[in-house]
């Protein structure tokens, strides 16, 4: 039995899939920032594909002597594909650390509240440490206003 039209076209389909699939798709190549810096992208990626096609079936002609022929008629089909590539986040590896930073910083709010978080504290911190120096100078000057 030889080989039907859709195979070939199946085919051609899957060899074209199978070269835009490259772990570089999801995971690109590093680049390297002039302090020393290495920033990763990471996508998802999506593909979908369809093909389909079909074949009519003889048709019955009459030529100009009224006699019957039949007429074989070509296989019909066709393919399609799509891609989405969306990037999803970068790593950054430097200063002896690694950090995942997220495109869509609303899906990781979680993350950006604990980053925040020790900045936060040392504002406050700094806040107490002026209110205490401030405190501290008041009754240093009370101390020598009482002295005189």
């Amino acid at each position: 039995m030889g080989s039907h039209p859709i195979e070939a076209l199946m085919k051609t389909t899957m060899e074209s899939l199978k070269d835009m699939v490259d772990v570089n798709t999801i995971v690109g190549d590093p680049v390297e920032t002039p302090e020393g810096t290495v920033i990763i992208p990471i996508s998802r990626v999506s593909f979908g594909f369809a093909s389909g096609g079909g074949e009519y079936t003889d048709r019955m002609t009459k030529d100009v002597n009224d006699t019957e022929t039949s007429e074989k008629l070509p296989f019909a089909g066709g393919t399609g594909a799509g891609v989405s590539v969306q990037p999803v986040a970068f790593m950054v590896v430097g200063n002896g650390e690694m950090k995942l930073l997220p495109v869509d910083q609303n899906a990781n709010m979680l993350d950006s509240l604990l980053n925040f978080m020790p900045k936060f504290v040392e504002k406050i911190q700094g806040m107490g440490n002026k209110k205490n120096q401030k405190k501290g100078k008041k009754t240093e000057e009370n101390n020598e206003n009482t002295e005189e």
